[in-house]
């Protein structure tokens, strides 16, 4: 299967998303605990609630988007375009995209988990380098899509990464 341009946009959103939010919740968890039960705890309800959110969001963004370009197109016709052919592709594009936004943000928001569900010893370092080279990934996949440089936008992924990791960091110094 070919992933559409948008599949893709959503795929990076999400991702991103994904694996620095919920990064972001285990590093801070990470601060004041050294349980990982609490930080697997805490980081799946973070995962949860923004696969949703994004999920959720991006169907709302999206058919407020879609349906109004749908209105702009029956203007011209004198018609409704309900029941049609292009109303159901609208409705399909709706909700891949919702799906593939809501669907990436949970996928990346284990990379930051894994580690302390299956490691016994330097889950948060290996969860910020694991973070850090899927970024790496996802940022020469934006590079494809893009067409450009796949190092420049690996590097301005990472770059991102690391600026968030840092402020998060900064922000559990006593």
């Amino acid at each position: 299967m070919k992933l559409k341009t948008e599949q893709g946009r959503y795929i990076i959103l999400g991702s991103i998303d994904g694996i620095l939010a919920v990064l972001g919740v285990v590093i801070g968890i990470s601060h004041v605990s050294d349980d990982p039960a609490i930080v697997i705890n805490a980081a799946l309800g973070g995962a949860v609630a923004l696969a949703l959110t994004n999920g959720v969001g991006s169907y709302l963004a999206e058919s407020a988007v879609e349906y109004g370009r749908l209105a702009e197109m029956e203007k011209p016709l004198l018609r409704s375009l309900e029941r049609t052919r292009l109303e159901q592709e609208v409705r399909n594009k709706i909700w891949s995209d919702s799906f593939f936004h809501g669907g990436s943000s949970f996928l990346g928001s284990l990379v930051p988990m894994l580690p302390f569900l299956l490691l016994d010893a330097y889950q948060i370092e290996v969860a910020i380098a694991s973070s850090i080279v899927i970024l790496s990934v996802l940022g020469m996949f934006s590079g494809k899509l893009a067409k450009q440089s796949l190092i420049k936008h690996s590097v301005r992924m990472v770059g991102l990464g690391i600026l968030i990791v840092t402020a998060v960091t900064m922000l559990g110094l006593e």
